[in-house]
């Protein structure tokens, strides 16, 4: 039983494979067609946390191609107290093809794993977000024409999104810089794990915003403070204001470097209104990815290869 949990499970080639697997759906989807290609089939949607893209994005990919879905909030399947999670995790598994779960607690997701007994795939978790960072490595990817060599830097806090891009990064050797304030950077272990996974991975981390920038290809940033760390907006305002993505922060970088954000943004926060909506932003067609990439993962779990 296959899983997209955490891209640590996967290896280069089964990125490659999804992204395979994406390009042609979307290819097909441009073309006006949806083939049924998980006709019958049944996703399951189990969020604990608020959403847009991750929600839309799997329901509107498992539609086109001829499936089903069903949303629950955590309370309403249960997770609330009411039952225990290995039970609710082997009901729903045995209505379901895939659990997609959005939950604050990694653990959640583990455990919906040991015990659905169907594909389990993380729509995000505090820890790690790899349906965003492989949806992101898409875009580059249909972009710019190719990844081998490219370098996505990214600006600001080293989160869920920073940490899954960086896996993501190593698989499918893209260069990751992240520049982050002292204290809130990828922390040592977990870089110690991107680098047993994937010896040759080029990972760099530094303070130093325009130095991060200076041979990007992309330039990327995300929220300062993310779901669940509300209280710590204040706090983190003055230390993230200098990491700022901007037109001087994007002037540093060339010329023909593109923008990101994982959304939703922060405008005139983390990044100004001129960046992301402005003309290096791909920030858009970066967020429908998520929908096409949402088929790739599902068809590859289905080993629709």
């Amino acid at each position: 039983m296959r899983h997209f949990d955490s891209l640590f499970r996967l290896s280069a080639q089964d990125c490659l494979d999804i992204l395979r697997l994406t390009a042609n759906v979307k290819a097909q989807w441009k073309q006006g067609q949806r083939p049924r290609l998980l006709d019958g089939r049944m996703l399951t949607l189990v969020f604990e946390k608020p959403s847009l893209r991750t929600r839309v994005s799997f329901e509107a990919a498992i539609t086109h191609l001829g499936g089903s879905s069903l949303f629950l909030t955590c309370a309403e399947a249960g997770l609330n107290g009411r039952e225990a999670v290995a039970d609710v995790a082997r009901v729903l598994g045995s209505y379901s093809d895939w659990i997609v779960t959005r939950t604050f607690s990694h653990g959640l997701v583990d455990d919906f794993v040991r015990h659905a007994g169907c594909h389990v795939i993380n729509g995000l978790s505090d820890e790690t977000h790899p349906c965003q960072a492989l949806s992101d490595l898409f875009t580059v990817e249909e972009t710019l024409g190719s990844l081998s060599g490219k370098t996505l830097a990214y600006i600001g806090d080293g989160n869920n999104v920073a940490r899954s891009l960086a896996i993501a990064s190593a698989l499918l050797g893209v260069n990751f810089v992240i520049a982050a304030p002292k204290g809130y950077e990828l922390k040592p272990d977990y870089v110690a794990s991107v680098k047993k996974h994937v010896p040759a991975a080029g990972l760099t981390q530094t303070d130093d915003p325009a130095a991060a920038v200076a041979h990007a290809d992309i330039v990327y940033t995300d929220v300062w403070a993310s779901m669940g760390q509300e209280a710590e907006q204040e706090k983190r305002k003055p230390i993230f204001t200098p990491y700022q993505v901007n037109a001087a922060l994007m002037k540093r970088a060339p010329a023909t470097a593109r923008f990101m954000h994982c959304l939703p943004a922060r405008r005139n926060m983390e990044v100004t209104d001129d960046v992301l909506d402005g003309p290096q932003s791909i920030a858009i067609p970066q967020a429908e990815n998520r929908m096409h990439v949402a088929k790739g993962i599902m068809l590859w779990l289905a080993g629709k290869h």
